[in-house]
């Protein structure tokens, strides 16, 4: 008897578990995999180079000498938007590789975007992914969303701390 896995007519590279495994090797999606302390300095990685793009903009628009807190303070949220541009890319990214294990059927194309095709999982297969959706991907979600709320935290202090200066 052959197994569900070979039958599948699914192309290999369109298979979830496949995209899965492609996305968990990538380089930048595999950044919300590393150990925390490696993970939070990718991060600060991001956001520190944020600031060659964020950092004349606030200086033209406060300058240091007149106004440091406020210079500081536009930089530190421009940094910030560019990290959660980053961040938001890696949660789609997940999410969507979420969304094809969880499905019960898979969409695929056979040779091109007009010959779009469904598929049904098997049980087994179905299962397979969802254990994988289970333990690897939803906490690198909730990971991901973790950082969405601190990065909320640092917006909202920073809100307080421009209605101070």
């Amino acid at each position: 008897m052959k197994s569900s896995v070979s039958s599948c007519p699914v192309p290999f590279e369109q298979q979830p578990l496949n995209e899965y495994q492609e996305l968990q090797e990538s380089w930048f999606f595999r950044w919300s995999t590393l150990g925390l302390p490696q993970y939070i300095r990718k991060l600060l990685w991001v956001w520190g180079w944020s600031w060659l793009i964020v950092g004349p903009i606030a200086a033209a628009s406060f300058p240091i000498a007149k106004y440091p807190a406020q210079f500081v303070l536009s930089g530190t949220a421009g940094a910030a938007l560019c990290l959660s541009l980053v961040l938001l890319r890696l949660y789609l990214g997940w999410t969507y590789i979420q969304s094809r294990l969880s499905a019960s059927t898979i969409f695929y194309e056979e040779s091109g975007w007009y010959d779009g095709q469904l598929w049904a999982k098997p049980p087994e297969m179905l299962a397979q992914d969802q254990l994988v959706v289970t333990y690897q991907i939803q906490p690198i979600l909730k990971r991901l969303t973790q950082t969405f709320g601190a990065l909320a935290i640092v917006a909202i202090a920073g809100a307080l701390a421009w209605q101070l200066v």
